[in-house]
C-alpha cells in the first residue's frame, strides 16, 4: 500500500493523487522526497493512482457511520499509516476548485468515524478529533486557473475546506500549511523554480519543528 523510503522515528504520510506519472504533481512529489531525505523521517508514500485504491464509500461501509459498526477490515493499511503519522503532506491537483475524485473518496473512507473521529455526544454537538497525534499537514496542489480566481471570485473553496472542514476538526493540533501553483499550465522556468522553493522551506520548517512527545 505505501512505499517507505526512511528508516526513523517522526513519521509522516505522503499521499499524492495524479494519474499520469509524467505529471507535475509528480515531479512536486519527488521534490517534497528529496528534502525529506537524509532526515530523521519516515516517509510512508501512499500513491492513490498506484496503489488501485477504490474511491466510493460502500453502502455497508455508509450504514457503519452511524450504527458505530464501521467495518475498516478493506482500510486497515491506510488506516493505520494514518494514524502513525505525525506529518501528513498531500499533493494533487486542484480540479474543478475541488480535489480530484480518488483523494475526495481517501478522506470519505479512511477518515471514518472511529479513525479520524468520534461523531457528538448530543445531537447537533461538536465531533470528538481523534487524529491527536498529527502535528503537521502540508498541501502543495496545482490550479488551472489564475490567483486571482481562485482567491477573489471563488475565495479559496478547497482550503477552507481542508484547513476548517478536514484537518481542523480531526486534527486541532496540526499545523496546516497550503501551497498552490496557479496557472499551471502556462507555467515558466522561473516561477516553478521559486514554486519548488517554497515546497523547500515548507519542508525544512517541519523538520526543522522536531520531533514531538505523545
Amino acid at each position: 500500500m505505501t512505499e517507505s523510503l526512511s528508516n526513523s522515528g517522526r513519521r509522516c504520510l505522503l499521499v499524492s493523487c495524479h494519474p499520469l506519472a509524467d505529471s507535475l504533481c509528480n515531479h512536486l512529489v519527488a521534490r517534497v522526497n528529496q528534502r525529506f531525505a537524509g532526515h530523521p523521517i519516515e516517509v510512508e508514500h501512499l500513491d492513490l493512482y498506484d496503489s488501485d485504491f477504490a474511491a466510493p464509500l460502500s453502502a455497508a461501509e455508509r450504514r457503519g457511520y452511524f450504527t458505530g459498526e464501521f467495518d475498516a477490515s478493506a482500510l486497515s493499511e491506510q488506516i493505520a499509516a494514518l494514524k502513525r503519522a505525525e506529518i501528513l503532506v498531500l499533493v494533487f491537483p486542484t480540479w474543478w476548485f475541488g480535489l480530484p475524485a480518488l483523494l475526495k473518496g481517501w478522506f470519505d473512507r479512511v477518515w471514518a468515524p472511529g479513525v479520524a473521529f468520534d461523531h457528538p455526544t448530543v445531537p447537533g454537538g461538536r465531533i470528538t478529533p481523534k487524529l491527536g497525534g498529527l502535528r503537521h499537514c502540508l498541501v502543495v496542489t496545482t490550479l488551472g486557473s489564475p490567483w486571482w480566481v481562485d482567491r477573489l471570485i471563488v475565495r479559496r473553496p478547497l482550503r477552507r475546506i481542508l484547513k476548517m472542514g478536514l484537518i481542523g476538526p480531526c486534527a486541532p493540533a496540526a499545523r496546516f500549511d497550503m501551497l498552490s501553483l496557479y496557472s499551471a499550465m502556462a507555467l515558466e522556468q522561473a516561477r516553478l523554480k521559486r514554486f519548488l522553493g517554497r515546497i523547500d522551506g515548507a519542508v525544512l520548517r517541519i523538520i526543522q519543528s522536531g520531533p514531538t512527545s505523545f
